[in-house]
């Protein structure tokens, strides 16, 4: 009789396994999909700030544009020799 239900146990244990394994396997997957959109969420809000930025300078702060402006496209005010 106690070897019956030992039998019983562990096949009731078996099939709890069976079930929720999965589901539990899936649920970790999904956490950790989470977290690591969360960390991109992170990185895009302070990418999208810095652009935010560098927006507002480039409308707004004259300086701004023409630093860029020799930095990125070599251009030179009149009369202005560039050296490399």
């Amino acid at each position: 009789m106690a070897k019956k239900k030992l039998i019983y146990i562990i096949l009731w244990a078996v099939a709890v396994l069976i079930i929720f394994l999965p589901g539990f396997s899936k649920l970790q997957e999904l956490k950790e999909e989470n977290r690591n959109l969360q960390k991109r969420i992170e990185i895009l809000t302070k990418t999208n700030e810095e652009l935010k930025k560098i927006k507002y300078k480039l409308e707004n702060d004259p300086s701004y544009v023409e630093k860029i402006a020799r930095e990125k496209l070599g251009m030179a005010k009149k009369d202005e020799i560039i050296l490399k």
